[in-house]
């Protein structure tokens, strides 16, 4: 949410009270414009803030999306890589693979207020969209973790592919979708028995993905292959192969789900597809390495870890422009959902 959109809604509102107060008493017209007032004076909502991981300085840089700068970095050791930031934005889960778990942050407080060990392999995390569970990959015995988010320990363990990375909950907090790279496939967990449903095979190591806000579609992106793999989820199939560029990371999605933008690690790039044509429309340069990658929750400017040039790249989905560059620390990776509120 913009300034400008900002001011639109707070104009709009007060104008709304104020036609709907003329008609009133004296009495209760005070009232409501008491509350247009207050609506002057305080800001509608706070802007959200990106949590990027630093994994070789052991920090995690607190982004504040209004005024595009780093307000606070927290250290949190143990390499910390993975992000899934909590539905409510109040907690901020950090998996530490050198730790053998990951760290919890709270977000108000900006401090790390357990440290939780789960496996050796910690590196994808993610939460569901309730807030009631965490879920942990471990890139070594090729398992994932479901994690009571309260009590924060492990509830299950569940065998998964070679491997496996990237992770993301379906909107409607049914299923657990797994990236596993060495198996070239993307396990489909069902969290009501905690159990794998179905596995498809996708393009040559995936790593990161995500899915789209009707959970009927996932987005993967194939490490080694130089593509994405789209599946559609009610039947577990591919429906579509995209070529991008080299080394394709992480991806997102913008604009109502109509684009779908890919980090290419290789080439200092990312990809941006038509998600109705499937088509490669536009290739924007950013810093080196980039890896992680999150939206707004303006869902139009979308935020890019630079790996090599330890910051982040904006792009204006609209554009397709980098629009700033912010400086945060070495080794930025932010792996997963690291956009807060």
């Amino acid at each position: 949410m913009n300034d400008k959109f900002v001011g639109w809604l707070s104009v709009s509102v007060i104008q709304h009270l104020w036609l709907r107060c003329v008609g009133l008493r004296p009495t209760y017209r005070a009232v409501a414009i008491c509350i247009a007032t207050a609506f002057l004076s305080t800001p509608l909502a706070a802007q959200p803030f990106a949590y990027i991981s630093n994994q070789l300085a052991d920090s995690v840089s607190v982004i504040d999306t209004a005024k595009g700068i780093v307000v606070d970095t927290i250290a949190v050791p143990g390499k910390p890589a993975g992000i899934a930031v909590a539905p409510d934005g109040k907690l901020c889960y950090v998996s530490t693979p050198e730790a053998k778990g990951f760290a919890v942050i709270d977000t108000k407080k900006r401090e790390v207020i357990a440290k939780v060990t789960v496996n050796d392999g910690a590196l994808g995390i993610a939460v569901g969209p309730d807030g009631k569970r965490i879920y942990v990959a471990d890139w070594y015995k090729n398992t994932v973790s479901a994690i009571d988010a309260d009590s924060l320990q492990v509830i299950k363990t569940i065998s998964v592919g070679e491997s496996p990375s990237g992770l993301v909950v379906s909107p409607d907090n049914r299923w657990l979708y797994v990236a596993n790279r060495i198996s070239d496939s993307v396990s489909q967990i069902d969290l009501n028995t905690l159990a794998v449903k179905k596995t498809t095979q996708v393009g040559t190591h995936p790593f990161g993905l995500t899915i789209d806000a009707r959970g009927e579609r996932i987005y993967v992106a194939n490490v080694k292959s130089d593509d994405v793999t789209v599946v559609e989820t009610a039947r577990m199939k591919p429906i579509a192969t995209v070529k991008v560029n080299m080394l394709p990371y992480a991806t997102a999605l913008a604009l109502n789900d109509s684009r779908l933008l890919v980090t290419n690690q290789d080439d200092g790039s990312v990809s941006v597809i038509d998600t109705e044509t499937l088509k490669e429309i536009a290739l924007i340069t950013v810093g080196t390495k980039p890896e992680g990658i999150s939206t707004h929750p303006d869902d139009r400017h979308v935020y890019v870890a630079n790996w090599f040039d330890g910051n982040v790249s904006v792009i204006d989905a609209r554009t397709l422009k980098v629009i700033d560059t912010i400086k945060t620390g070495e080794g930025s990776r932010a792996f997963g959902q690291f956009m807060g509120k």
